[in-house]
C-alpha cells in the first residue's frame, strides 16, 4: 500500500507539471576567477555567494531571507531512508527518493521547491543530495555494505562499485528530471553528499571496520596503480619481502589499540598506504558523482561537496586525507565544511581545510555557518518525530549563547571572515528559527548589501605575510589516532589571534608558495622533510624569510642571518609568542597580538574581542576607514582607534583607490 501511495504521489506530481508551461532552462552556474579569488557566476554575472539552508525549512523562513535580499538556498534530499548520523539515531529529515528497483519518488523535492518558489519567486537552489543507499538496497546487496567482525553489516561500503554505479544512475535521472521540470530555472547546483553526517566521513562509532571483499579487492588494485605494478617498490615501502599484489592485506586502522607516539616510518608503510587508500576512495567517489552531475546537466550545474577536514578532524579514520587529489578534479566547483566547533566567544572559527590551497586550484570555498544563537531552537521541540531517544541534540554544542548581543557578534564574525579571506557560505538554520530576529537578519542582509555596494577588489598591500604549510596525512603516522595530531593542529587558535592574517596551504602546493611573498613560512606538523621541502627552507631563509619547522616533537626557527634556534619539546605556540616572532620577521601586525581575533584582507578588517576595550589598528598604508553598514567614515590615515564592548565584533571597510 505504501508503494502504491508513493507511486500515486509521483504520478500526480508529474501530471501537475505537465499542465505547467515548461519552457525553463537550467541557468549556467560556474566558478571563475574575479579579483584573484574563485567567484560564483550565474548566467555570466557575479552572484552573492551567501545562501540559506534549513533541514526543517518553512515558507516563513524563506520569506525572511527574501526580504533580506538573499535568494540562494540549499535544499536537502536523500536517496536513502535513514538519518544522516549513524551513531546518534536521528531519524530522516525527508522521505527517500530511491524507494525500490527502478522506482523513484520525488515528492519531497517537489514539496520543498513549491514552498520555496511560492515564498521567493527569485529563488535559486542547490540541492544537497545524500547518496547513501537505502536499507532495502543494502539488504539486497550485502556484499556492498561494510562487513563487521561479527558478520553483520554497517551502512554502505565506500569501496562498492555496484553502489557507485547504481547511485550514479539515480543521480543522473534526478538531474534529468529536474532539467525537464518547471523547477529548472531555479536550480543552479548539486551538492553531492554521502557518509556520516553527509560529510563523506566513514560510518563508525568507536572502531572502524570494513572486512568486505570489495574493500580488499579495491585496495590491491590501488596498490598496483600506486606502485606501477613494481612489487619491489611495494616491498621496500612496506619493509617486507613476502608481500605481493596478490596477497597484500590492509593495515589495521580500526583504532582498537591506541598508543601515544608517532609511528616508525620504517615499519609503517602498510598502515600509511591503508590510510592514503582510505582517503582517496572517498575523494574518488566525490569526483565520480560530480562528473555524473556535470554530464547530466551538460555542464550547467555547479558541483560541490564537504571534504578536506584535515585542519580540524585529526582522526584520519574518517577519511579526510586526500584533499590534494580532489582539488585536481576538473568537475568539482566548490568545497565546504562547518566552522571550527570550538564555539566560544573570542576564538577564530577557522574552516576545516587549507582554503588557500582550495582557492589556488580554482575552487570556491563555502562555509557552513551553522552558528547557534540565543534563539536557537532544539530538535526535540521543532521535530520530536526526528529527535532520537536520549539527550542527543539537547546540550553542549547544540546550545547557543545567552544574549542577542553575543549572537550578533558571532554572525558578524562569520561574515567578516568570509569577506577578508574571499569566500562565501550559507547560513545554516538547522532546525529553523535560529536567525529569526531583526538584528540577526540585518547581518544576513548586510552580506548581500556589501556584495553589491563594495565590489570585490585585490588589495596587494593586505596580502598575508605568513604562510602555514600543513600535512593532511599527518594523522596516518599518529598511533594515537588523532591525539598527537590534534595537539599540533591546536595552533590554529593561536594563529587567529596574532594580529596578522595568514595563508594556509597543503604541503603538496609548496611549489606555488613564493618565499618572497611571505616573511614567515611555518612548516606546521611536517614530521620529516622531502628534499624539495628542505631546499625550499634553505633558499627561503637565505632570501630573507624566517622559517619555522614544527615536527612531531619540537620546533626549530631558521633566521635569515643563518642562526637556527631549537625549541625542544615545543609543538604548541601561544598567540603572543607567534606575534613576537612575526614582529621580528617584519610581518605587519594590524593589532597587538595575543587576545583578539583579527581578519584582514581584500579591503576588509574584522575585529572580534572577548574582553573589549580600546583597540589601536595599524594599517600598512594610508586609507579611508569606513563603517560599511552606515557608510560613516571613521578615520583617514594609517591607523585608527576603536572602543569595543566585551563579546563584540566590528567590521571596517578600507578605501584606497591607488591600491586597486
Amino acid at each position: 500500500m505504501k508503494m502504491i501511495y508513493r507511486s500515486a504521489c509521483l504520478f500526480i506530481g508529474l501530471l501537475c507539471m505537465l499542465c505547467k508551461n515548461v519552457d525553463a532552462q537550467l541557468p549556467l552556474a560556474e566558478v571563475k576567477d574575479r579579483a584573484g579569488v574563485p567567484t560564483l557566476f550565474v548566467d555570466g554575472s557575479p552572484y552573492p555567494p551567501y545562501a540559506y539552508m534549513s533541514y526543517l525549512g518553512e515558507p516563513k523562513f524563506y520569506r525572511e531571507m527574501e526580504k533580506a535580499g538573499l535568494h540562494l538556498y540549499n535544499i536537502p534530499a536523500y536517496l536513502g531512508d535513514r538519518g544522516i548520523n549513524s551513531i546518534s539515531g536521528i531519524k530522516p529529515f525527508r522521505s527517500p527518493i530511491w524507494v525500490g528497483e527502478n522506482q523513484l519518488d520525488y515528492t519531497s523535492l517537489m514539496t520543498d521547491f513549491d514552498e520555496l518558489i511560492a515564498s521567493d519567486s527569485n529563488a535559486l537552489a542547490i540541492i544537497r543530495i545524500h547518496l547513501d543507499a537505502p536499507t532495502w538496497w543494502e539488504e539486497l546487496h550485502p556484499e556492498s555494505a561494510s562487513l563487521q567482525p561479527d558478520g553483520s553489516t554497517f551502512r554502505i561500503s565506500m569501496y562498492s562499485t555496484l553502489w557507485r554505479e547504481e547511485a550514479s544512475k539515480v543521480l543522473a535521472q534526478l538531474v534529468q528530471w529536474l532539467e525537464q521540470s518547471p523547477y529548472a530555472k531555479h536550480l543552479i547546483g548539486i551538492h553531492v553528499a554521502g557518509g556520516f553526517t553527509e560529510e563523506w566521513m566513514y560510518h563508525f562509532k568507536d572502531e572502524f571496520y570494513d572486512e568486505s571483499a570489495v574493500r580488499l579487492e579495491s585496495f590491491r588494485k590501488w596498490l598496483r596503480k600506486r606502485y606501477t605494478d613494481d612489487v619491489e617498490r611495494l616491498r621496500r615501502s612496506w619493509n617486507r619481502d613476502d608481500v605481493t599484489f596478490e596477497n597484500a592485506q590492509l593495515g589495521d586502522i580500526s583504532g582498537k589499540v591506541k598508543v601515544d607516539n608517532w609511528r616508525n616510518p620504517d615499519t609503517a608503510g602498510q598502515v600509511f598506504d591503508t590510510f592514503v587508500f582510505h582517503g582517496e576512495a572517498t575523494a574518488d567517489n566525490i569526483a565520480h558523482f560530480c562528473r555524473v552531475v556535470k554530464k547530466a546537466s551538460q555542464g550547467r550545474l555547479l558541483t560541490g561537496a564537504f571534504y578536506g577536514y584535515h585542519y580540524f578532524v585529526s582522526d584520519l579514520r574518517r577519511g579526510h586525507g586526500a584533499l590534494s587529489k580532489l582539488l585536481r578534479c576538473p568537475d568539482l566547483d566548490y568545497l565546504s565544511s562547518p566552522n571550527d566547533y570550538h564555539r566560544v566567544i573570542g576564538e577564530d572559527w577557522a574552516p576545516f581545510a587549507a582554503i588557500k590551497s582550495v582557492q589556488l586550484h580554482g575552487k570556491l570555498w563555502l562555509a557552513e555557518n551553522d552558528t547557534r544563537t540565543s534563539i536557537t531552537t532544539l530538535l526535540r521541540d521543532r521535530a520530536p518525530h526526528i529527535q532520537p531517544e536520549g539527550t542527543a541534540y539537547t546540550d553542549g554544542v547544540w546550545l547557543g549563547p545567552e544574549t542577542m548581543e553575543e549572537s550578533e557578534a558571532l554572525l558578524w564574525k562569520n561574515l567578516g571572515r568570509m569577506l577578508a579571506y574571499g569566500y562565501g557560505g550559507w547560513w545554516f538554520d538547522m532546525w529553523g528559527g535560529w536567525f529569526g530576529d531583526p538584528k540577526l537578519m540585518h547581518i544576513i542582509a548586510s552580506g548581500q548589501r556589501f556584495f553589491e555596494r563594495y565590489p570585490d577588489e585585490v588589495f596587494p598591500a593586505m596580502a598575508p605575510k605568513v604562510a602555514v604549510i600543513v600535512d593532511e596525512k599527518l594523522g596516518a603516522m599518529d598511533a594515537s589516532f588523532g591525539g598527537l595530531t590534534g595537539q599540533i593542529l591546536h595552533n590554529r587558535y593561536a594563529l587567529g589571534k596574532t594580529g596578522a592574517p595568514y595563508d594556509l596551504y597543503l604541503r603538496e602546493d609548496l611549489d606555488a608558495v613564493k618565499a618572497g611573498d611571505y616573511q614567515v613560512v611555518w612548516y606546521m606538523g611536517l614530521l620529516s622533510l622531502t628534499d624539495e621541502e628542505q631546499s625550499y627552507l634553505n633558499e627561503a631563509a637565505e632570501g630573507g624569510t624566517w622559517v619555522v619547522w614544527t615536527d612531531g616533537n619540537q620546533s626549530r626557527v631558521y633566521q635569515p642571518n643563518g642562526q637556527v634556534h631549537d625549541k625542544e619539546a615545543k609543538i604548541q605556540w601561544s598567540a603572543s609568542e607567534l606575534s613576537e616572532l612575526f614582529g621580528k620577521a617584519g610581518v605587519h601586525c594590524y593589532l597587538a597580538g595575543g587576545k583578539d581575533v583579527l581578519y584582514a584582507g581584500r579591503g576588509w578588517i574584522c575585529l572580534h574581542s572577548a574582553d573589549g576595550g580600546d583597540k589601536l589598528v595599524k594599517l600598512p598604508f594610508s586609507a579611508k576607514v569606513m563603517d560599511p553598514d552606515s557608510e560613516v567614515v571613521i578615520a583617514i590615515g594609517d591607523s585608527f582607534g576603536v572602543t569595543m564592548e566585551a563579546k563584540s565584533t566590528r567590521i571596517f571597510k578600507l578605501i584606497q583607490d591607488d591600491l586597486k
